[in-house]
Formats: C-alpha cells, structure tokens, sequence
C-alpha cells in the first residue's frame, strides 16, 4: 500500500536524518562569522548541487536562493529560510565535532537551522512529483550583525520570481525538549537598535575633582535617568528593554578622571512608533544631563531589525499542522520574547511564520543556552527541523491538510 505524502516526509526524515546529522556536525565543526560564511555557502551549493537542485548563490554576500518545483510550480509558493552565521565566542565542548576555528563557535544553532533545510531539500526533491507549487529555499548570511543579511538579500530580490505566498523560519530552543516544538502567532520578538554613547568631560588628577568635569559621574546619571525611558515613560502594555552592556573610559584609574567615557547598549521594544519616540527622547535626556554637569554628549543610535509579526492565520494553521505532524503533546505556545532575530524583516514583507524547535535534553545534560560556550542540542532534533519543515511547506502550498 502506497503512503500518503505525510507518511513519506516521516519516512524520509527519518532514512536522511543521519546524513543531516553529518551535515550539521561538518557546518559546526567549520563555523563563520557573519557576512564571512563562504565555505558554508560553497558547501551549501555543493549539496544542492548533488541533489541536482537550481540555485542563485551571491545574494546579499553569500546568501543563496534555491527552488524546488512541484507539479504546477507556478500555482502557489512558499519560502523557507536559514541562516548559515556563527558567533565570536571560544566553543568549551568536547565533542567530535567542536569548533576548529579559534574564537568562532555555532553558539546559535545556525548549523542545525543550515542542516536541517538541507534535509528539507532532499525529502521534497524526492517528492516533487507529489506536491502542487514552488518551494523556496533561502540560506541567509549575516543574521548575527546589522543590517541583517535579511534586509539585503530583500533588497535583492530574494523574495521575487516567484513571490512566495509565505515564509517559515525555525530556530533552536535549549528550554524546549526535544521532539516539541513552539508557536506563538501575533508580535513575537522585539526590535533591536544598538546604542553608542560618548559622555565627554574633562580630565584630571582623583584628589581634585572641582578641577574637572567627570565623565564618569555623568554616565551614572546618565544610565540611571535613562531607564525611566521604560519604567515611567513608555506604555505599561507595550514591552520595552533598555540595557547598557559595557561601559569604558578613555585612561581613568583608581586616582585619574577621565576625560570621557563610553557607553554601549541596546534598546528594544515591540511597537514601532513608540521604538522611535524613545530614541529622541533618549538623546534628549542624555545632551541634557551631560551639559547640566558641565560636559556634552554624542548619542548615537544604529536602527537594527524590527519586530517580529507572526501572521495569525498561517500561524494559527501552522500549529495545527505540527499537531498533525507530530501529536499535540508535541507542540506547546510560546511566551513573547524580547530576543530580535533579522527574520523579522521577512515578516515584514510577507504572511510569516517563525516558530521554536526543541533541542534540550536535561537528561543527557544538553541544557546550556544559546550564545553560550557551552551550547550543544539533542541531534534527535534534526529529523524534527527537517521533517516538520517539509510537511509545513507542502501544507501551505495547498495540497495537504491535517486529516
């Protein structure tokens, strides 16, 4: 008796997940930084190549757009995106595959989401013949640095020719056990927008400090006045974050004041009129103060990525195919996040989709976060990413619906 095509992307995750856990292990194993990610991208097109997948590499850098067509591929089509950077962190792990680069680690699971589109790739190439419409892969750079290899591959065209009807994205989740996975329709994760402040003074000697105008006093006024941007200014239902995460001055020491100091922070929120109200009214309380003291402030703001929106209705139908997919003991909600992710520009520009894969294991001790030195998933996992992915997409191309 012939499976129906949900029972074919089961079966097939299942035969191809030890090739995509060899694959996950190789991109791991060779991290890169943002915007550098050649080798993976070579490594990317060669196993499209073996498939014998049509690709267009070079899109935003190293960034590469593949499709899939199933029968009338121009009915209906629908995108699938991963990102392919890693972080600037020491991996601390002791397994076969650990980083071999020095100071870059994939500490964000970018290898997992890499890997397992892959996989996703090999199990509809198998089934092209069984599907209506064009799936759209996208291996995106850059989603760890501003502007976000998102925004650019956009802005080349990534989502024309055909424009997909829909995006989906996954990402890694250390608190979710393996074998779940996580969706919240609606605003998700917030905007994100770096801080770079320069407080200026004037120098001197510790023991006389009314000879100068310290820097260093201004910054503390400075940080803490700022937070009322979130406790007393912003609207009590509208979730906020305002976080200065190094502080340096230019040659102070236990008895020298600075003549300056140097703040870096972050900002972010999940409204978009209210995300630029805040950066004036930052930049005002900041000049103000500094020259109320006697010194001057350069407050700069880089705009990053903004919110990310989880259209409702495919969302919505998204859960309830992951329940089909995977039970609904399998699938759980998600709480709002104030994390940022550059997949939010694709939400920006189309119906999205952006949900959590489950890669813990407390048992197995596989329990540290991402952006940690430590971080590792439940390689289980990867038949989750690539099976659910698939059936997803073939879902939302209209030729399959939960029975």
């Amino acid at each position: 008796m012939q499976l129906n095509i949900k029972e074919r992307i089961r079966e097939l995750a299942r035969e191809g997940a030890k090739e995509v856990v060899r694959i996950r292990r190789h991109l791991h194993r060779f991290p890169e930084l943002s915007f550098k990610e050649t080798e993976t991208a070579r490594f990317v097109c060669q196993a499209l190549d073996t498939l014998g997948i049509p690709y267009q590499p070079g899109i935003g850098g190293n960034g590469i757009s593949a499709l899939i067509e199933g029968l009338e591929p121009e009915r209906n089509a629908i995108a699938l995106r991963a990102d392919m950077d890693a972080l600037p962190i020491q991996e601390e792990n002791e397994t076969p595959y650990v980083s071999a680069n020095p100071g870059v680690m994939h500490a964000c699971g970018h290898d997992v989401h890499t890997a397992s589109l892959l996989g996703v790739a090999a199990i509809l190439n198998a089934l092209k013949g069984q599907f209506k419409g064009t799936v759209k892969l996208i291996f995106q750079p850059g989603e760890e640095l501003l502007p976000g290899g998102a925004s650019l591959m956009i802005r080349e065209g990534v989502l024309e020719n055909p424009r997909p009807s829909g995006v989906f994205g996954q990402h890694v989740h250390p608190p979710l056990e393996v074998g779940k996975v996580g969706f919240r329709p609606g605003k998700y994760m917030a905007s994100a927008d770096e801080l770079y402040v320069t407080i200026r003074g004037r120098g001197g000697h510790g023991a006389l400090p009314h000879e100068c105008v310290d820097p260093v006093l201004i910054s503390a006024h400075v940080i803490t006045a700022l937070q009322q941007i979130v406790s007393r200014n912003a609207n009590p239902i509208i979730p906020s974050v305002l976080t200065f995460g190094k502080i340096e001055s230019a040659g102070g020491w236990t008895n020298i004041i600075p003549d300056s100091v140097e703040l870096t922070g972050t900002f972010r929120t999940l409204d978009e009129t209210w995300r630029f109200e805040a950066h004036q009214r930052m930049q005002r309380i900041a000049e103000g103060i500094a020259e109320s003291m006697g010194g001057s402030c350069d407050f700069r703001i880089v705009v990053g990525y903004p919110f990310l929106y989880n259209d409702e209705l495919l969302t919505a139908r998204a859960k309830s195919w992951a329940i089909d997919f995977l039970g609904a003991d399998k699938v759980v909600d998600l709480p709002l996040r104030l994390s940022s992710e550059d997949f939010a520009f694709f939400s920006q520009e189309l119906p999205s989709c952006f949900y959590r894969l489950g890669t813990g294991n407390p048992e197995k001790g596989i329990t540290h976060p991402v952006h940690s030195s430590r971080f590792d998933i439940d390689e289980a996992a990867l038949e989750t990413g690539a099976g659910l992915m698939a059936w997803l997409a073939v879902c939302a191309l209209g030729e399959e619906r939960p029975s």
